[in-house]
């Protein structure tokens, strides 16, 4: 009698330095299925897969692989056996070719020389297997986000994978790019694969998910067919209580205008033109575009990390120049940016360090001793306010899940007390309990009379936690609505205006 589950996972328990992480956590998969796996961050989701993938070993627990018990000492044993992972992180060699990136390692080899041929004859047999269009010999370095991933989903089949587990695959797609993953991802379901899909996306969980387990702090609390939940069940099993709404109510007041950006356009391609818009005291300003739109370059060169080429800026009403990004913190003006691995966090660090640093100056004494009793006072109360999982401060920034590396950075540049905040993409790979509390958190900062400017590739985000919403569009500002008054229909309209 064939098994009815192809990947079994049971009690699993996996604990560090002391703190249990997992708790008797169970997983059954179905060959030829799409299983979401959700949880708040930090609910254990990451530390199971890489239980799985060999790179952690459990503490308690089995696994089971068409019916027969494994356990993978490291990554290659894993892939070799049938299981591969598709990290949120995509770690490949861009200078090298897709042919490299996918065969590296094991290349097929014809007496003492690669076997190039065999090596191009097996990609484009595996493109057309997964019904992907690309240039096996193009440098992966020139690629879209999401045609790498496309690379390394390929490379997961390579190795005749029976398990896919795709980590927050969506998190930098664009529409499109989303529904050509979801085409990939059921024609793998339909070879028998089984997939088990990470993703904090509501909407998309019910669109391509078959089965739903959730985890909450560490612990199992549920797996429901698709057709059994509803998302305000799923957000109840993630966090533990019942979420009627997705957004805080809004009840803060607008003043003045605080700061004025006029025709400001950018030195280096990918420019921004000639763009204008003001800010109000207590407002929460989002800034609305697709991909390509340099939502992300306005705000770098309103911060002074771009090199601005026209236009000024004024704060309270003051011409001010932000030539770098010192001068701008010195200005009260603070930037939480778009990827907080690559530029937000410094990973080898623990928390106390990256809570600090941008504020390092004010614990010295005047004998440039850092005071370092205050920095762990600081940090605790930082740690205490934004709600962050963590044994200790002296745990890596890296150890932690995405969400709670999110709110270490915000807490970071609040302890400067900035008056205006940038925030890019602030709640990207985060879950819907710890999106609330960034929300609520932009709330209280408004209310005390604060100023936010928020980029974000979410439209339901987008209207609900902001006042107006100014709309880019291939480096020009579009227009800027009433964020009561407007839609996501108006907002992609204007979105594609110079395109």
């Amino acid at each position: 009698m064939a098994e009815e589950f192809l990947l079994k996972i049971g009690n699993l328990s996996k604990s560090f330095s002391g703190v249990k992480v997992l708790n008797a956590v169970h997983l059954n998969v179905r060959a030829g299925s799409i299983h979401a796996l959700m949880g708040e961050n930090g609910a254990g989701k990451s530390t199971l897969m890489k239980c799985l993938f060999g790179i952690y070993k459990q503490d308690e627990g089995e696994f089971y692989l068409d019916g027969e018990k494994f356990n993978y000492t490291d990554p290659k044993h894993a892939l070799e056996s049938g299981v591969s992972m598709v990290h949120q992180e995509l770690n490949q060699v861009l200078q090298r070719t897709v042919l490299d990136n996918i065969w590296l390692g094991r290349y097929p080899t014809k007496g003492l020389f690669v076997d190039e041929k065999k090596m191009l004859i097996d990609t484009i047999a595996l493109f057309d297997r997964i019904n992907v269009e690309l240039d096996p010999t193009k440098k992966l370095g020139d690629l879209s986000v999401s045609q790498r991933q496309m690379v390394e989903i390929a490379k997961a089949v390579s190795y005749d994978a029976k398990i896919i587990v795709l980590d927050e695959p969506t998190s930098s797609l664009t529409e499109n790019e989303v529904n050509k993953l979801f085409e990939i991802m059921r024609t793998l379901k339909s070879q028998g694969i089984g997939i088990i899909y990470i993703s904090h996306k509501m909407e998309e969980i019910f669109e391509i998910s078959d089965v739903v387990t959730v985890l909450r702090d560490g612990n199992y609390i549920g797996t429901e067919e698709i057709e059994d939940l509803t998302m305000n069940k799923i957000i109840n099993m993630m966090v533990g209580r019942s979420l009627e709404n997705r957004f805080p109510h809004k009840d803060h007041k607008i003043g003045e205008v605080v700061l004025e950006v006029k025709d400001l356009s950018t030195l280096y391609p990918p420019q921004v033109h000639n763009v204008s818009f003001k800010l109000h005291k207590g407002e929460i300003l989002g800034i609305s575009g697709l991909v390509g739109s340099r939502r992300t370059e306005l705000v770098e060169a309103i911060f002074g990390a771009r090199t601005k080429d026209t236009g000024e800026i004024l704060l309270n009403g003051k011409k001010i120049k932000n030539k770098n990004t010192v001068e701008a913190i010195s200005n009260g003006f603070a930037l939480i940016t778009e990827e907080r691995r690559e530029t937000g966090i410094y990973p080898v660090a623990d928390i106390k360090f990256n809570s600090i640093i941008a504020n390092v100056h004010n614990y010295t004494n005047k004998f440039g001793i850092l005071d370092n009793k205050q920095m762990e006072k600081d940090t605790d109360r930082q740690i205490e306010k934004m709600r962050i999982k963590t044994p200790s401060q002296s745990e890596l920034i890296r150890a932690l899940s995405g969400g709670n590396q999110q709110k270490v950075i915000i807490g970071r540049w609040l302890l400067l007390n900035p008056d205006i905040l940038i925030m890019d993409e602030p709640t990207r790979g985060i879950d819907v309990g710890a999106k609330y509390e960034i929300y609520q958190l932009m709330l209280d900062l408004v209310s005390q009379g604060k100023s936010i400017i928020m980029v974000s590739s979410e439209m339901p985000e987008l209207l609900g936690i902001t006042d107006r919403i100014a709309v880019m569009s291939n480096g020009y500002l579009a227009d800027i609505v009433e964020t009561s008054k407007t839609s996501q229909e108006e907002l992609f309209r204007l979105a594609t205006v110079h395109l």
